[in-house]
């Protein structure tokens, strides 16, 4: 099929222009193309492969364009990146990869744009465009990613074990879309995140942070956060939350199972604010209830001072996952503290459901 239409932006003719004149093939590759087939709107961010040199291709599309762009030379990663219009086209040379089993970088080499889809994580993502001159527009789709597309399934090209194994962050990846677009994993991809979930460790915990929050933007976080839970990844991530789940019973009574609460109280919130602040407070504000956790004969189970120690664990969770210690944080740590006051914040709030105007007791904010 041709997709002449997508590729409408002037920056496409220019890259097209570039990479004839340099004797290369170049492609549009990943989110850009996965985003126009699910008419999510403009995207800002364009990858390109280059079958050739990649750096010098950017270099050549920069030397192209009228206000002639910086390019962004990454040598590390054999990479290059331009801003033009808004837009970022970041540019590499196709490859293939091979890895090592304790680390997620690989060892690269230059390969054909086969070699270059074969790599990519997910079938959704290994969609290509043609930029050249006689087949502009054409798809190259060699793992039916767009019939994925279509059957809404997150599906890895090639074996989901080694997928995952060699990169584990991919687990995460996959987790995050299926949060974000709505998808399924699929069947042998979700058996084989569990079967790896312990590779995780080897992935540095801020790009662990970047999806954590992917997942806390979507428009309903519990799935991604029940996705890391029944996978197993939680408990490497995250043990704070998964020390919530589950319902002890002693005499009869019995108290709720946080970790579901918690995940309610998440998606309530985040039907009504988008700021990922409030979602990190709605995510963390019972997880001072596990150590606190007593059971009295008298009154049944408790969690006595559960906001303080909670807001005692919100510094040490952020300092682990190496997030920002700063105004973010301690704003986290106020509202997990304050979680269970029943208060007024501000003179334009009501108490109608007994609760502060960021209540993360039942996840609404009452206006």
């Amino acid at each position: 099929m041709n997709y002449k239409e997508a590729l409408q932006h002037t920056i496409f003719k220019i890259i097209s222009k570039s990479a004839k004149e340099l004797g290369v093939d170049a492609y549009v590759i990943g989110g850009f193309v996965r985003d126009y087939l699910l008419k999510r709107g403009d995207a800002k961010d364009i990858d390109v492969v280059a079958i050739g040199n990649g750096i010098a291709l950017a270099k050549q599309v920069a030397n192209n364009l009228p206000n002639k762009p910086k390019v962004q030379v990454f040598k590390t990663y054999g990479t290059a990146m331009l801003r033009y219009d808004d837009i970022e086209i970041e540019f590499v040379g196709a490859r293939k990869e091979s890895y090592n089993e304790n680390s997620r970088n690989p060892v690269v080499e230059n390969g054909s744009l086969q070699d270059d889809q074969n790599r990519r994580d997910f079938s959704i993502n290994a969609l290509a465009l043609d930029l050249s001159e006689a087949h502009y527009g054409e798809l190259l789709d060699p793992f039916n990613g767009v019939q994925d597309l279509k059957n809404k399934i997150i599906r890895t090209p090639l074996d989901p074990n080694i997928t995952y194994s060699d990169d584990p962050l991919r687990m995460m990846r996959a987790i995050r879309f299926a949060t974000q677009l709505g998808f399924t994993i699929e069947k042998a991809s979700l058996e084989a995140i569990a079967q790896n979930n312990h590779r995780i460790k080897i992935i540095t915990n801020e790009r662990i942070v970047v999806e954590l929050n992917k997942i806390l933007e979507s428009n309903i976080p519990s799935v991604g956060f029940l996705l890391l839970e029944n996978t197993g990844l939680l408990q490497y991530i995250l043990p704070e939350l998964t020390a919530l789940k589950g319902i002890d019973e002693v005499e009869g009574q019995k108290h709720k199972d946080n970790f579901y609460h918690t995940l309610e109280v998440v998606d309530n919130i985040s039907k009504h604010t988008d700021d990922v602040r409030l979602r990190w407070a709605a995510l963390l504000h019972d997880i001072g209830k596990a150590p606190t956790k007593k059971f009295s004969k008298k009154v049944g189970w408790t969690f006595h001072a559960h906001e303080f120690e909670g807001s005692k664990m919100v510094y040490h969770l952020f300092k682990r996952l190496k997030m920002p210690l700063n105004e973010k944080m301690k704003f986290v740590q106020k509202l997990v503290f304050m979680s269970s006051r029943p208060i007024v914040l501000g003179s334009r709030y009501c108490y109608r459901f007994g609760c502060s105007p960021f209540s993360l007791r039942c996840g609404r904010i009452c206006g």
